[in-house]
C-alpha cells in the first residue's frame, strides 16, 4: 500500500455473453405477456390499438377482449449471471408482419412457440418457420382460464411434432412458469448443438 491507497487495479468489468431467444406464436396467444412476466427491465413494446380497419385481418375469435396488437416486436432482458444475459424478442403474430421474423431470428439460440389450445392452428406457421430454418424451439401451451386442458401427448400429436421437441404447459403471466419454459429452450438448444457436434 502506497500513500494509503491500494496498489491493486480493479478488475475490468466482465463483458457478458448474450443469448437471444425468440417468442413466437399466433395473434393474441400471450407473447407480450410472457416477455413482460420475466423481463428485469421495463419491456420495450410496439403495441398499437386494434382498429376497425384491421378487423378483416386480425382474427379475434377466442380473444374478443384483445384491444391491442404488436406491430414490430417486444423486447425484454434477463441477467442470469454477471457474465450471461438473455435477450427476449417477441415476434408479431399476424401474417402481414412476418417480414420482420427473418431479421429477428438472426443469431437466435432458440425460440419459444406459444400455443393456445383454443386456436392451436395459429401456431403452425411458427413451428414451420423454425423447423425450416433449423432453429431449436420449445412449444409452450399457455393455459388460459376457461380453456379446455388436453394431455400433452394429444397436443403433440395435433401439432405433429418431432419427438425431441419439448412441449410444456405454462402460464405466460407467471414469472416462475415462464422461467421454466426459457430453461427448457436453452437446454434443448444446447443438447441439439452437442448432438450436431458429436
Amino acid at each position: 500500500m502506497a500513500f494509503g491507497r491500494s496498489s491493486r487495479h480493479p478488475a475490468p468489468p466482465v463483458e457478458p455473453v448474450t443469448l437471444k431467444i425468440l417468442v413466437a406464436g399466433g395473434f393474441g396467444v400471450g407473447k407480450t405477456t410472457l416477455v413482460g412476466a420475466v423481463s428485469e427491465i421495463r419491456p420495450l413494446r410496439t403495441e398499437e390499438t386494434l382498429t376497425e380497419a384491421s378487423r378483416p385481418f386480425d382474427d379475434t375469435d377466442g380473444v374478443e377482449s384483445k384491444t391491442t396488437t404488436t406491430v414490430a416486436m417486444d423486447f425484454g432482458r434477463i441477467t442470469l449471471r454477471e457474465d450471461l444475459v438473455l435477450y427476449l424478442f417477441g415476434t408479431p403474430g399476424q401474417d402481414r408482419f412476418w417480414f420482420l421474423w427473418d431479421e429477428l431470428a438472426q443469431g437466435a439460440l432458440g425460440a419459444v412457440v406459444l400455443a393456445d389450445t383454443r386456436r392451436l392452428q395459429d401456431c403452425f406457421a411458427a413451428v414451420d418457420y423454425f423447423e425450416r430454418r433449423g432453429i431449436p424451439f420449445t412449444i409452450a401451451v399457455n393455459c388460459f382460464e376457461g380453456a379446455d386442458r388436453f394431455p400433452i401427448d394429444s397436443v403433440r400429436a395435433a401439432l405433429d411434432l418431432d419427438p425431441e421437441v419439448p412441449l410444456m404447459m405454462c402460464d405466460a403471466r407467471d414469472r416462475g412458469s415462464v422461467k421454466n419454459v426459457l430453461v427448457g429452450v436453452v437446454e434443448h438448444a444446447l443438447t441439439r448443438a452437442d448432438r450436431l457436434h458429436a
